[in-house]
């Protein structure tokens, strides 16, 4: 469908574009300037001031005229099949024009950037088309007309002299059969990759891999470009007026450089899904951090390279335009001074690494998951499933907390028992909350703290300080899932009832009953020896019975 829409944009175009600049009535042959000697070459060679013999007089050193006028021809064709429109308010006037002052001679080339083997030199006197340019004329003439297309050009315009909006009946007949066989061409290249498709996407489908619709995209954009290199290779035989001509070759270029382009994006995008399923299985996050910043500057790169190119189509003098941007720079750079440090914020995040993707940060008040960093800004899933974008100017100037960093996780809580609960109760409960920490596979064993640690007003309260080795935040609440059931199963084996404020009230004395005051044993050696009795056996305790 876009080759026949390009096609038929041609077709439809082309006979609009016919008023050229043709000189009428005679043209002096002086060829005392570069002006006159192409004028003269090109005047003579137009349908209504056909005189090939004056043409001819442009070429130098070629005694036979009939060989001359052949030249003079091929030139000709050669020029209107590439699409080289000549301008003549541009040919130099000057009789000693010189391109280049320090070569000390007299040359002029029509076309430095699209043929530069075609230029005129002065010699004894007058202007004429240079040696080399005449001895490179048939070459150049059969790589513009290959495939014997050059035989065309005598056989076609034999037909159909008719002339309908500028254009000879042979002219279109020749424009149909060219669109016509672009079509077919496409259809057969097509069929012919249908198969490789196919294949590939089998391949790929098994293997959760490209999907078929990006490999055939890719493979129709090429065929279209095909066909496009086969027009441009077939358009110069007929013999369309220099503005047409011109016009198509322009069009055809710009647009196989818009399907390069599109071609090397997809073929990128291939590659990049690749390689992201490569980094996946690396340990590293930095290669998926790096990913997308790279995938984005080949992008750039693509682009830019395709609008230089373009503008290179439109003969805009490039160099002229980046002087004009380096002008503005100062301006650019004022303007763009945020972007410019989200840049650099981006360079120092990759450089310094304070987290990658994946990790769980907090900073300011964003407290989420990094998803991506971006040239401008970095992407965080916050634990509400908002999107938070941050610019990489500011986020580099934080203070950036990294819990994704983290070896160990740290779980400090508080075990609360009821103050009836016997010590030696304690002691084996105590015991066996340190077997749960042994025995876990997610647990830090060579540093943890698990204690009687506080007399709170309505419970005894147990530190239960410990540390958890593991990736992520959802393993972490796996692991303290099973160590708090371990820890209820333990207290419901052992008979200990955890404890909640609670408040007792006492009353001393109440008619009919007797004091609730203990009595107690105040007696000094009564007191020391109980003392006594109680310090050898916690010190026996303690030292572990020595």
């Amino acid at each position: 469908m876009l080759a026949r829409n390009v096609f038929f944009l041609l077709f439809v175009s082309l006979p609009l574009l016919l008023h050229g600049q043709r000189d009428a009535g005679e043209v002096p042959v002086t060829l005392e300037t570069p002006y006159n000697t192409v004028l003269v070459h090109l005047h003579y060679l137009q349908p209504e001031s056909y005189q090939p013999e004056v043409a001819a007089r442009t070429i130098y050193g070629v005694q036979d005229s009939a060989r001359a006028v052949r030249l003079a021809i091929q030139l000709k064709q050669v020029l209107d099949g590439k699409g080289l429109m000549v301008m003549l308010n541009k040919l130099p006037l000057n009789s000693n024009y010189q391109e280049d002052s320090t070569a000390n001679r007299n040359v002029y080339t029509l076309f430095p950037r699209e043929l530069p083997q075609v230029y005129l030199e002065k010699t004894g006197g007058r202007w004429y088309y240079s040696e080399e340019t005449v001895q490179l004329i048939p070459e150049l003439h059969k790589e513009v007309y290959p495939f014997g297309a050059d035989l065309l050009l005598n056989l076609l315009p034999q037909f159909g002299q008719q002339q309908i909006l500028g254009m000879a009946l042979w002219q279109y007949i020749g424009l149909l059969a060219i669109l016509l066989l672009s079509i077919l061409v496409h259809l057969a290249l097509s069929r012919l990759l249908t198969p490789v498709v196919r294949r590939l996407a089998r391949r790929r489908a098994q293997a959760q891999g490209v999907s078929p619709e990006l490999v055939w995209k890719i493979a129709r954009t090429a065929s279209v470009y095909i066909v496009l290199r086969l027009i441009k290779a077939f358009l110069p035989v007929l013999q369309l007026p220099i503005e047409s001509a011109s016009f198509a070759v322009m069009a055809i270029r710009i647009i196989s450089v818009l399907l390069v382009v599109y071609i090397l994006l997809r073929i990128l995008d291939v590659f990049v899904f690749y390689a992201d399923r490569l980094t996946r299985r690396t340990e590293s996050k930095m290669d998926e951090q790096l990913l997308p910043m790279l995938k984005r500057s080949i992008q750039f790169l693509f682009l830019a390279g395709g609008m230089i190119q373009i503008l290179r189509v439109l003969q805009v003098d490039i160099t002229t335009l980046i002087a004009g941007i380096s002008i503005g720079g100062l301006a650019l750079a004022l303007a763009a001074q945020d972007t410019l440090k989200n840049l650099f914020g981006s360079l120092t995040i990759f450089l310094d690494k304070p987290f990658q993707i994946g990790d769980w940060i907090n900073f300011s008040d964003v407290d989420g998951t990094v998803e991506e960093v971006g040239f401008r800004s970095t992407r965080v899933r916050t634990f509400a499933n908002s999107l938070v974008y941050v610019p990489n100017g500011k986020l580099a100037d934080m203070v950036v907390n990294n819990y994704g960093l983290r070896t160990f996780r740290r779980f400090n809580t508080k075990i609360s028992i009821t103050y009836d609960t016997p010590t030696e109760l304690i002691d084996k409960f105590v015991e066996g909350l340190r077997e749960i920490v042994a025995a876990h596979p997610h647990t830090r064993k060579d540093y943890y703290e698990i204690h009687l640690n506080e007399l709170s007003s309505s419970s005894l309260d147990i530190l239960f300080y410990i540390f958890f080795e593991v990736p992520s935040w959802s393993d972490e609440l796996k692991a303290r899932h099973e160590v708090l059931l371990g820890i209820i199963g333990l207290a419901h084996s052992l008979g200990i009832r955890f404890a909640f404020p609670t408040q007792t009230m006492h009353i001393e004395e109440f008619p009919g009953t007797t004091a609730t005051t203990p009595h107690y044993k105040t007696g000094s050696e009564a007191m020391g020896q109980r003392l006594e009795e109680f310090l050898a056996g916690y010190k026996a305790r303690v030292n572990g019975g020595n």
